[in-house]
């Protein structure tokens, strides 16, 4: 049987091909509605675009979050001051979503992804040429402020370009290459800083950030359904109205916050606890726990394709329970059972990322740009809110407070998931919840 990675490469005999350049004449792909269909070249395409976009996004984003231990080492930081690095920049990213998506609606999807990602490549490499620890954060405030002109549009550009039938699974694709994104930046960011510097580390991350950025350019179609619109605060205020009085938005928004705000804080502080004893873990051995996100890149292309099956309803709570199940058994003394908690959980959160971020692009019936940027604000702001936050359990009771602090956001975001499950489907999307 294949391995369900190799959903993200196309088949045997497909060709990869290149976008069209810019102002030529996309080949329609097949499909009735002319949107990108699964399997078409345009298809394959934007999904190498998008799991490029991802990777870069996330690899930059997070990629300094194993070296906590190391910042509060040398520059004698609490475990909630040292997590300023990843707060900061997400922080500031999610307050310029909605910015960010209310420019991409005036100027383009395209144009502004490809901006996001070259700029905070530059801004990364940066990194690796400051005097202290306030003037890191400074730099990653402001990566986060452009950095936010990706994840803002994504997937409104994914739902606006892909067939609904297909959008479950190239959503699944773009967050398969966050996770690996994730994954790769964690461990090569943690094997450098250990064998060089973490300054060293910065210079090759933002290096890397650079070639994908390229690779983003190079292979994400032109918009074909993209209708650009004037940037008013009257349009604004509708999309608010609409977004936030629909009986099932709000309630997704705040699945994002409180899911990424627990998953954050799970990798953030496990990092402190493995880092002592009885676990004793160097750092590159703690950057090595990161390739459990190999985990979540199997768990957001499976679960994609199960939302496109069953339904989107049906998968969320399921995924909560995994997330449960998966930190209950990280309060274990045993590594490898550590180990399998953080595995469990990292699976229920990507897969409920995939599953909830797809359902706002199918229930934003307009304005979808705005949508998707108030699911990620809160998505992001969860994890710097609940990031820190937790930080400061950490500092009552160390991990066994994170847990049962966790314990009950997750309870919460299960509750929520039973609420959603009872949703009416949209008219347009009766019989595809």
């Amino acid at each position: 049987m294949p391995s369900d990675l190799s959903s993200a490469l196309p088949p045997p005999g497909l060709p990869l091909q290149s976008a069209p350049a810019q102002g030529a004449t996309p080949v329609a792909p097949a499909g009735g509605s002319g949107r990108i269909l699964h399997g078409t070249p345009a298809f394959w395409s934007t999904a190498r675009a998008m799991f490029f976009g991802g990777f870069s996004t996330f690899a930059m984003l997070y990629g300094l979050q194993p070296l906590m231990p190391m910042f509060s080492d040398e520059f004698a930081l609490s475990p909630a001051a040292a997590s300023g690095v990843v707060s900061a920049a997400t922080g500031a990213l999610a307050l310029m979503l909605i910015p960010a998506s209310l420019i991409a609606d005036r100027i383009g999807r395209r144009p502004l992804m490809n901006a996001a990602l070259f700029t905070a490549a530059l801004l990364t490499f940066a990194c690796g040429f400051v005097e202290s620890f306030s003037q890191l954060l400074v730099l990653r405030v402001l990566l986060g402020v452009v950095l936010a002109g990706l994840p803002a549009v994504a997937m409104a550009y994914l739902a606006e370009e892909i067939d609904s039938h297909s959008l479950g699974r190239s959503m699944g694709l773009y967050i398969a290459g966050n996770g690996l994104g994730g994954l790769c930046g964690r461990l090569m960011v943690a094997a450098l800083a250990d064998w060089t510097s973490w300054r060293t580390a910065m210079l090759v991350l933002g290096a890397v950030g650079l070639l994908a950025a390229f690779e983003f350019w190079r292979s994400l179609p032109p918009s074909r359904f993209f209708q650009p619109s004037r940037l008013s605060l009257s349009g604004f205020l509708a999309g608010l109205r609409l977004h936030f009085s629909d009986a099932g938005m709000p309630w997704m928004f705040a699945i994002g916050f409180l899911m990424m705000g627990c998953f954050v804080s799970l990798y953030n502080y496990l990092g402190y606890r493995l880092a002592a004893p009885p676990f004793d873990l160097r750092p590159s051995l703690l950057g090595a726990v990161f390739s459990l996100y190999l985990v979540g890149m199997v768990g957001s292309t499976v679960v994609g394709r199960l939302a496109d099956r069953f339904g989107r309803r049906h998968m969320l709570w399921v995924m909560i329970c995994m997330m449960a199940a998966g930190l209950a058994l990280t309060v274990a003394s045993s590594l490898v059972v550590v180990m399998l908690g953080i595995a469990v959980a990292t699976f229920g959160f990507f897969g409920a990322h995939a599953v909830v971020s797809s359902w706002v692009g199918r229930r934003a019936q307009s304005a979808r740009a705005l949508a998707s940027a108030f699911y990620l604000f809160f998505f992001y702001l969860g994890s710097s809110v609940l990031g820190s936050g937790s930080g400061l359990m950490w500092e009552f009771g160390q991990w066994h407070a994170v847990a049962i602090f966790l314990g009950f956001v997750v309870a919460v975001s299960f509750a929520i998931a039973l609420k959603l499950r009872a949703l009416k489907p949209l008219a347009i999307n009766a019989g595809r919840p």
